[in-house]
């Protein structure tokens, strides 16, 4: 009786399908979900005095929504850039961490063709990647990281936002708060989603739950966007422990 591997099974199914065009389907979801808050964004952007130009270089230059919220939140006329770059800085300083653990995954690829796909990189995108590694690697894929299933997924997010960010700017002055709609709670309920899609045990989520006391005691305490830099510290902390502790069993 013939015996077929889960990675020949895997290779087998997607034939017919190419990586670049798996990564766009399973990026389609969450692209949905970026729609209602990309219009708010744009919406609150055109309502602090930005232009139609102005805010997709905004969107497209810092594709991150938590900064990019933080920024119009404290925009003012003439703005305060030293205080917007700063926050914006530490809100985005969580993709130091993401960048750390998909570093592994990228040794077999050339710079040149890493930092482009890094430059639109966002949590989601991030999220779908490290999925996709974990599945290959259960499936005894090599390399984990496929480029073109991270491009497939990330380049149409990243169109999304510009696209919707820049109707949001259109349309937002017509309709007045955007946010009455209750649109805005997409944002959670994607996240959300995403991290049900990761997960793997209570011993795997122990860093995420760390990240998230320690953000919640930080937003609570302290002003402004520390809380991130807190989450993230954190969580990569326990980790770090945490994988300290196995190596010291195993040696043991």
């Amino acid at each position: 009786m013939e015996t077929t591997s889960p990675a020949s099974a895997l290779s087998r199914s997607r034939k017919p399908r190419p990586e670049a065009l798996r990564g766009l389907m399973d990026a389609l979801p969450v692209g949905a979900g970026f729609v209602p808050f990309a219009l708010v964004l744009g919406a609150q952007a055109a309502q602090k005095g930005l232009s139609i130009v102005e805010v997709p270089l905004l969107t497209g230059l810092n594709f991150g929504g938590g900064s990019e919220f933080a920024a119009i939140a404290l925009w003012t006329s003439p703005p305060h850039v030293l205080l917007i770059a700063a926050v914006a800085f530490l809100i985005n300083s969580r993709h130091l961490l993401m960048g750390a653990v998909l570093a592994p995954h990228l040794q077999h690829l050339p710079k040149r063709k890493v930092l482009p796909a890094l430059a639109i990189m966002c949590d989601e995108s991030w999220a779908l990647a490290i999925s996709d590694v974990q599945r290959r690697q259960l499936a005894g894929e090599r390399p984990a990281f496929s480029l073109p299933y991270y491009l497939g997924a990330a380049i149409p997010l990243h169109l999304t936002w510009l696209v919707f960010t820049f109707v949001g700017a259109l349309v937002g002055p017509l309709i007045g708060d955007i946010e009455a709609w209750g649109l805005h709670l997409a944002f959670p309920a994607v996240i959300l989603v995403l991290l049900r899609g990761m997960w793997r045990g209570l011993r795997p989520a122990l860093p995420w739950l760390v990240s998230l006391v320690f953000a919640a005691g930080t937003y609570l305490i302290a002003p402004g966007g520390w809380y991130v830099a807190a989450g993230a510290v954190s969580g990569l902390a326990a980790a770090w422990f945490m994988s300290a502790g196995k190596r010291a069993a195993r040696r043991a």
